[in-house]
Order: structure tokens, then sequence, then C-alpha cells
């Protein structure tokens, strides 16, 4: 895979992968406003699923789990201008501001299509990505253009920009079941859930009588095992939905629990 990246700023990047696709596992600590030039983008939350593709406009607030998937399209690279909006600057934004927030209740990507305003804001940035030494005064105007253009389209968007709390101690038995299918450090997975990484272990032991790293892969296999079963996805496919990085070790792992290889399923399901 090749990536490429132009940055005006730290928080506004012209990023390019020029391969056959590039997938991972994100928890962004900041919000992304993701305006798409070429390619395409395939997200899978807990609850949905988002294709995005040339012209779209999205934000992903943080703190939220997704495995994004990018593929190149129609000869192009998958291109897209990102600009974060972190909690540091969106505070100074919201300084003096009477705003009300609440923490969001789901998981969920805010779509804008191809908006005009957000649109014109976004392709003014492109010259600047050509340019060395950028005011930082510049890039500030921007991102704060941004961020009016949203509160002007979405009323409601305040109450994901202008939350600031950090997750607090939920239950765990119910985010892990939710969650388990994306491949984060065991780490991230405690920050989400309100514990210290030894909090997070001692707790997950005594909801699950296993170690986390145990339990995550017996969950993957089984939902790998439907996928292919009853849902006729390809291989490939299920190994990134469920959690895994790469077709080997998941292939070795499936024949490892049920002692057949994941095409088994899928010629078993064609001969009938």
């Amino acid at each position: 895979m090749e990536y490429k990246a132009r940055y005006i700023t730290q928080d506004i990047k012209l990023s390019s992968y020029e391969d056959k696709f590039f997938k991972s596992d994100i928890m962004f600590d900041q919000h992304m406003l993701v305006w798409f030039l070429s390619g395409e983008t395939k997200i899978v939350q807990a609850d949905a699923t988002y294709f995005f593709g040339k012209g779209d406009i999205f934000l992903i607030p943080r703190n939220q789990l997704a495995t994004i998937i990018n593929y190149p399209k129609d000869g192009q690279p998958h291109q897209t201008v990102v600009m974060h909006l972190s909690p540091d600057r969106l505070r100074d934004f919201y300084a003096g501001k009477n705003v009300s927030s609440k923490p969001p209740t789901t998981q969920k990507i805010y779509s804008f299509n191809n908006h005009p305003l957000l649109e014109s804001c976004l392709a003014s940035l492109i010259p600047y990505f050509e340019m060395k030494d950028i005011p930082e005064d510049i890039a500030s105007i921007k991102i704060s253009e941004a961020i009016s253009i949203l509160r002007t389209v979405d009323k409601e968007i305040d109450h994901v920009l202008a939350n600031f709390e950090e997750p607090g101690k939920i239950n765990l038995t119910d985010y892990m079941e939710k969650n388990f299918m994306f491949n984060l450090p065991i780490e991230k997975f405690g920050y989400l859930t309100g514990r210290s990484l030894t909090t997070f272990k001692r707790d997950f032991k005594k909801a699950f009588s296993t170690t986390p790293q145990r339990w995550l892969t017996q969950k993957r296999l089984e939902l790998a095992h439907y996928q292919l079963r009853e849902k006729k996805k390809r291989p490939l496919d299920v190994c990134y939905e469920v959690g895994f990085e790469n077709l080997s070790h998941f292939s070795f792992a499936f024949k490892k629990q049920f002692g057949f290889a994941p095409s088994y399923l899928i010629n078993q399901a064609a001969s009938h």
C-alpha cells in the first residue's frame, strides 16, 4: 500500500491511498470531518454500515469505534480532505457561547452528502496543499468556518461538538458484546468503558471467566461462521468485518476452531 499525505497543518490534510485497499479499526480522539475526492470507503459500526464515495462529506465523532476499509475506484486513488476538530479547538470556539450538550446515546456518523456550503469550505483548502509555510491563523479560520457551517446545517450538532466529557464507567458486558468485532488494543476498550487497564482486566475476568483476548477471538470466529454460513459472504470480507487483520491469520484461526477452512462453508452452500 502506498500512502501519501500533504498537510496544511496537523489538523488539515490531503490523504491518498493508491493500492487495492486499506483497512483499519479506529477510535479517534478527535472529531473528523471528511470530504471525498475519489475512491470509496466502507465504514462498519456495531449498529450500522456506511458507504461513501466521490463528493460525499461526513463527520466521524470522537470516541466511536469503527472498521474503515478504503478502496481506490475507476483507476483513481482513495483521496480525501480530512479536517480534525480537536477538543481544545472546539473549547476555544464554544467559549462564551451559551450552548448545552448531552452525551450521544448511540454511535453515529453524520452524513452531509455534497452540501454546497461545506463543499465550498473544504474545496477552498485545495490550493494550500501546494504551498509551504501557511500561516497558522489561516488554518484556524478555515476550521472555525467549517464548525460554523456544521452548526448551520445541523441544529443538533452542538450536542456532539460541544460535548467534552470523557467516557464514564459503563456496563462492560453489554459494551463488549456489542463491540467485540473491533480490533483495538485492550487499553482502548478499557478507556471506552471508563476503566484503567488493570480494572478492565479484573472486571472482564469476573464477567466472562476468561481473558479478553481469548474471549474476543472466540466471539469473532463465531460471528465469522454465521456470516459465512447464513449470509453467504466472502471469506475476505468476513475476515475484515469481524476484526482480523489478514486473511491468512483468519483462515488459520478458523480452521483451528472449527476443523475446516472458511471456504468449506462457501463450497458447501454452493453444492446445495
